[in-house]
């Protein structure tokens, strides 16, 4: 079931993403005169497809969900009546078809922003920033940082919830090897803190986390099931709502961290547990799922805890209004623009892994267990991929937007079009180059799946 619910939330996600870039491609093409011929989502044979009256363009929905186009009228692509030929793509000034192609990219970009802005117009509820542990061997340890200070602020950008915070920590530390916290002790004094590495030490962004050292403060919560996600083992089992967990491989059960200790120490592995529902002891049985998390096997059911009133003082709200929103989205977005740049480039010179890559069962399962968690997690998913998404587009390789793009500048430098040879040596190359990245970033997914 959770293979299902992962499926259709990756073509979902891919759906919106792909109807986005295409969207941007087809709007400006039509502002600029083009006619265009077809919009499709999907490549393949035709599962949905219609005009609107007084409009010539076929709108397609097909059956390979793995992307999209637009086509348009083009004198490269086939013969085009006298009457049309001022419609063509190809007799476009150089602008013009300039702007048709980075629309797309840029497209996924104000897309990503106006996602990052809801979120922070919404609302996101998260534990408090609040240091409840350091690793003796992590890098926090050495910075002064300590247990019960509350992270006010990354690089000046507020932190209201760990997941922020931590968030901000590892793509700053990530992107420079060095970030400054502002934080508050127990006391009620604000002090400056800076967490920072070698340049050459910088650690992998999935190894950024346990490469901090640092814990959050967690309430001492019961063993209690709160909410349960559908599909997961704890709901195909029978957990319900409001279930104490009492004991477990007849082992006494007293802290919800100590049942999620007990939870992830036994993926796919038969865990015999007693419940207690309506003052009625029930024994069950159920299997952990096991996921990969930083390179290793754990189990996952697919609960949260309950919170009650005294726990819930340790949670808050973090949100932004009016222009801070707007300010903070903008500033998202091109951070991480900006982080997988640099995060291609130091995968290109050997200083980070390939095993960075995420190929579609990567993606896959990150669409399903971020909608599965909830609403925000699968936006921030779909925030992420556009914004990967716009930015690869934009590297000059050619087959995607980029490469086209620079063709245009020699174009613009050289006074005439690369002629259709080059191009099309070029192109090739270019499906080849995408072709193998392809294919390494199934086997690295494929490689994460059996450890």
């Amino acid at each position: 079931m959770s293979i299902i619910i992962s499926m259709a939330s990756f073509i979902l996600a891919l759906g919106i993403l792909v109807t986005v870039h295409e969207f941007g491609h087809f709007w400006v093409a039509r502002k600029c005169g083009v006619k265009v011929l077809r919009f499709s989502v999907g490549f393949g044979k035709p599962l949905i497809k219609f005009k609107r009256k007084n409009d010539e363009t076929e709108y397609v929905i097909a059956s390979i969900p793995l992307g999209g186009y637009v086509k348009m009228l083009d004198e490269r692509e086939g013969n085009v009546e006298e009457s049309e030929k001022k419609l063509a793509f190809n007799n476009k000034p150089l602008l013009s078809r300039f702007l048709i192609v980075l629309a797309g990219p840029v497209f996924n970009l104000v897309f990503a922003f106006l996602v990052f802005w809801l979120i922070l117009t919404v609302g996101e509820r998260g534990l408090k920033p609040v240091v409840g542990k350091l690793d003796p061997a992590g890098v926090a340890i050495h910075s002064g940082i300590e247990v019960g200070d509350e992270i006010l602020a990354v690089n000046d950008r507020p932190a209201t919830i760990w997941r922020v915070a931590i968030g901000l920590i590892a793509s700053e530390m990530i992107d420079n090897g060095s970030v400054d916290l502002t934080v508050e002790t127990p006391g009620g004094q604000t002090k400056d803190i800076q967490f920072n590495v070698q340049s050459g030490d910088i650690p992998e962004p999935n190894d950024i986390v346990n490469e901090l050292g640092i814990e959050p403060f967690l309430p001492t919560l019961k063993p209690m099931i709160g909410n349960i996600v559908s599909a997961e083992p704890a709901d195909l089992v029978g957990l319900k709502r409001g279930d104490l967990i009492l004991s477990a491989n007849n082992e006494e059960v007293d802290s919800w961290q100590q049942w999620v200790s007990v939870i992830r120490a036994n993926p796919e592995k038969s865990i015999s547990i007693i419940v207690l529902r309506n003052n009625e002891r029930l024994a069950l049985r159920l299997i952990p799922q096991k996921i990969i998390e930083n390179d290793s096997p754990i189990g996952r059911i697919g609960v949260s805890p309950w919170v009650d009133e005294v726990s819930n003082d340790f949670y808050t709200t973090y949100s932004l209004n009016g222009f801070s929103a707007i300010v903070e989205a903008a500033t998202q977005t091109v951070h991480y623009s900006i982080l997988t740049v640099k995060l291609i480039g130091r995968m290109l010179i050997g200083e980070a892994s390939v095993q960075n890559l995420s190929g579609p069962i990567s993606l896959a399962q990150y669409a399903g267990k971020t909608a599965t968690i909830g609403l925000i997690p699968f936006l921030k998913f779909l925030a992420f991929v556009s914004v990967s998404l716009g930015v690869m587009n934009l590297l000059p390789i050619p087959m995607l937007d980029g490469g086209h793009l620079f063709f245009y500048l020699i174009e613009a430098v050289k006074g005439k079009p690369v002629s259709e040879k080059a191009q099309g040596l070029f192109m090739r190359v270019g499906l080849f180059v995408l072709l193998c990245m392809m294919v390494l970033a199934i086997f690295i997914d494929i490689g994460r799946i059996i450890g």
